[in-house]
């Protein structure tokens, strides 16, 4: 019993390491997903955005700093970078379950210009309520969603894609009650989480690339 036990902790291991290394350059088949890019997280640095686009990426997500979190100074800069090296530009922004949606979306409409020319932007559902103090209920939760919806949505002047974690969506069925496009996560096998299906799937988290120092998430886009 104890050898079988050993067995199948070192093919768990053997496994695991397998993942992690083919998961450092694993990508969909472009055959598949013909566009493809990446999730630049706020604060990044040294982000080659031409070697991006020529390794295959003709979009770009960038993510804004999260209420709170250190300024980020750079980030108009890698808006105008990524603009600049031909790749179609969104922002991301995390919603913090722990906060009201106002002090949010105004950090979104004073970092981000109203430009129609832009991806639509998209709204992180990932974080979970667990960790706030003082507690908040699921009510109060979907509540500032809407919230924070409609107010990205009137300055951006276009609908918000949402970018909802598994562990968000089974606990909020967001996607039952928000009527927007669907951005679902998960590594290497198609996410089907969600009742509907998705229009972007982050589908490597840690993608290792000469495009960045650090590695990226990479998204793509259902046709």
């Amino acid at each position: 019993m104890f050898q079988l036990s050993a067995l199948v902790g070192l093919i768990a291991a053997v496994y695991a390491g397998w993942f992690w290394f083919e998961m450092r350059s694993w990508r969909p088949d472009q055959e598949v997903y013909p566009e493809q890019g990446a999730v630049i997280a706020a604060g990044a640095s040294a982000v080659r955005f031409e070697t991006l686009k020529a390794t295959g990426a003709s979009l770009v997500y960038l993510e804004l700093a999260a209420v709170g979190d250190p300024s980020d100074p750079g980030f108009r800069d890698r808006i105008e970078a990524a603009s600049e090296a031909g790749l179609k530009v969104g922002v991301v922004q995390s919603f913090d379950p722990c906060q009201r949606a106002d002090p949010q979306s105004a950090l979104f409409t004073r970092m981000v210009a109203r430009d129609l020319s832009m991806l639509p932007p998209a709204i992180a559902l990932i974080k979970m309520p667990s960790s706030c103090d003082p507690s908040v209920s699921d009510a109060a939760v979907t509540s500032e969603i809407l919230t924070f919806v409609n107010q990205i949505e009137l300055h951006a002047g276009q609908p918000v894609i949402l970018k909802v974690g598994e562990a968000f969506e089974t606990r909020f069925a967001v996607s039952n009650a928000l009527d927007r496009d669907l951005w679902l996560v998960r590594d290497r096998l198609r996410p089907r989480y969600a009742p509907r299906p998705w229009l972007l799937w982050t589908a490597n988290g840690q993608l290792m690339s000469e495009a960045a120092d650090e590695p990226l998430e990479w998204v793509v886009v259902q046709q």
